[in-house]
C-alpha cells in the first residue's frame, strides 16, 4: 500500500498542535460568550491544517493551489458573523479571529510551528488585554449623539448647547432645523459616562422638550 495514503506521526502532531493552539483561542472566545467559540475555532484550525497538508501532497507542483483558496473560504465564513445591531456593527473582532485561526492552521500544516505558536500568544494577549484598554478609553471618551426637539419660542437651541458644555462634554454641532413651529437640533458629544448621565438627567426633566433622542 502507498504510504502516501496513511497518516504519519508528523501529521498527527500537526493536528494535535492545531487543536491546542486554536483551542486556546476558542476558550477565550467561549469565555466571552462570542458566536464562534471553542468548537468553531478548533474546527477551523483543523480544517485549515488538513487543507494545507493536502495542498502539499496533491498540489502537483503548485503547493498553494488548495491553500490559497482557504483565505477566500474563510472570508465567507467570517462575513457570516458580522451583523448590524441598531447603530453598531458587531462581530468584526470575531471575524478577524476566525481569519487568524485559519492562518495559524495553515502555518501548522506547512510546518511553521514557531510562527503559529508565536501568533497564537500574541492573539491571546491582545484578546485578554484590549478589553481593559477599551474600557479605560470608554470611561473617558464615550461618544453619543443627542437630538432635541421642542416648540419654537423665538429662541435658538443655544441654551441646550450650553448645558452640554457645562456637563463637561466636548461637542460637535450637527444639523439644526426649524419647521412648522418646531425647532430641532443634533449634537455629537464626547466625555465620560458620568457626564453624559448628568446631561441626560437634566434634559429628561425639561418640560419644554417634545422629543429627546439619546
Amino acid at each position: 500500500m502507498d504510504n502516501g495514503y496513511l497518516i504519519s506521526q508528523g501529521e498527527v502532531n500537526k493536528f494535535l498542535l492545531a487543536i491546542l493552539l486554536c483551542g486556546l483561542i476558542g476558550i477565550e472566545r467561549e469565555f466571552r460568550s462570542k458566536q464562534a467559540g471553542l468548537k468553531t475555532m478548533i474546527m477551523i484550525g483543523l480544517g485549515s491544517t488538513l487543507f494545507t497538508i493536502l495542498s502539499v501532497k496533491i498540489g502537483l507542483g503548485s503547493a498553494d493551489r488548495i491553500a490559497s483558496n482557504i483565505v477566500t473560504g474563510i472570508g465567507f465564513l467570517g462575513a457570516g458573523v458580522i451583523f448590524k445591531e441598531e447603530n453598531q456593527v458587531k462581530g468584526l473582532t470575531t471575524a478577524c479571529v476566525i481569519w487568524i485561526v485559519a492562518a495559524i492552521g495553515m502555518a501548522i500544516g506547512s510546518g511553521y510551528y514557531a510562527q503559529a505558536t508565536g501568533v497564537t500568544a500574541i492573539v491571546l494577549a491582545s484578546l485578554l488585554i484590549f478589553p481593559f484598554v477599551e474600557n479605560f478609553v470608554e470611561q473617558r471618551f464615550t461618544k453619543r449623539v443627542y437630538k432635541i426637539v421642542k416648540k419654537y419660542e423665538n429662541e435658538s437651541l443655544d441654551t441646550y448647547e450650553d448645558y452640554i458644555k457645562k456637563s463637561k462634554l466636548k461637542l460637535f454641532r450637527g444639523k439644526q432645523e426649524l419647521a412648522n413651529g418646531i425647532i430641532s437640533g443634533s449634537w455629537t458629544a464626547i466625555g465620560s459616562p458620568k457626564n453624559h448621565k448628568k446631561f441626560v438627567d437634566r434634559m429628561l426633566s425639561d418640560q419644554k422638550i417634545i422629543a429627546f433622542d439619546f
